[in-house]
């Protein structure tokens, strides 16, 4: 058994190259191997989202706090809210992240393939954020 300790883990930004606005990401959990399931406490300030991205296995988000916006390619925009539960399905290109006005934090809960869980795009742009 492995217990981790809140507060054990630090707190990490949200890269630059990953994250529009500002994102803190706290670890909550990522077993060694055979598992492959990981799973982080996302917070995203107001304005703050992903870039666009998939997940080669899916990801199911939670959300806990806040209103947020989620989006797949081609539909519109979903407003989130806490107790929400997302589901993106293997290879469905997406982004989330917080309202203009409103924070919003989410579990976020993805397994590696290959040893990945994500695969990057572009950053969503003003534009697009903004519809």
């Amino acid at each position: 058994m492995d217990i981790k300790r809140s507060g054990a883990q630090p707190s990490g930004q949200g890269p630059e190259e990953y994250f529009t606005g500002t994102v803190r990401i706290d670890p909550l959990f990522s077993p060694p191997a055979p598992a492959q399931v990981a799973g982080a406490l996302v917070t995203f300030e107001p304005g703050a989202r992903t870039a666009w991205h998939t997940h080669p296995l899916g990801q199911t988000l939670i959300v806990t706090m806040g209103c947020g916006w989620a989006q797949r390619a081609g539909g519109p925009i979903e407003e989130i809210r806490p107790g929400d539960v997302v589901w993106f399905p293997p290879g469905e290109k997406h982004w989330h992240g917080a309202t203009a006005t409103t924070a919003m934090s989410h579990i976020a809960i993805q397994e590696k393939l290959d040893g990945s869980p994500v695969e990057w795009m572009e950053h969503v742009t003003d534009e697009q954020y903004q519809r």
